[in-house]
């Protein structure tokens, strides 16, 4: 039922407006990290080097933060960066998120 002084729009049909200014594709996505119970220290760090280039220390503080916290931040960054990091990741069946 729609009452004659309310402001319901009365158009049926009609797509509704986007506002296209609220969407910034220039955001970096995130490249996340989930704990698991079936690999190991070694291969999760072994996997980020891989996956990141990056040293010993980093990977290691990655892995401890995933197994401490149920998850971590890996890397941010553009998105096909954020698709290559993720798909060395999965290589081993690690569980990864992408988000934006």
């Amino acid at each position: 039922m729609v009452l004659a002084n309310s402001s319901v729009d009365q158009s049926v049909g009609q797509p509704a407006e986007v506002d296209e200014t609220t969407t910034n594709v220039q955001t970096p996505a995130r490249v996340i990290l989930f704990n698991d119970d079936w690999h190991t220290f070694e291969e999760v760090i072994g996997q980020l080097i891989k996956a990141l280039g990056c040293d010993t220390i980093k990977a290691e503080s990655i892995t401890y933060e995933a197994h401490e916290h149920g998850k971590a931040l890996v890397f941010e960054g553009p998105m096909p960066d954020c698709l290559r990091i993720t798909g060395v990741l999965e290589e081993i069946s690690l569980i990864t998120q992408i988000e934006v």
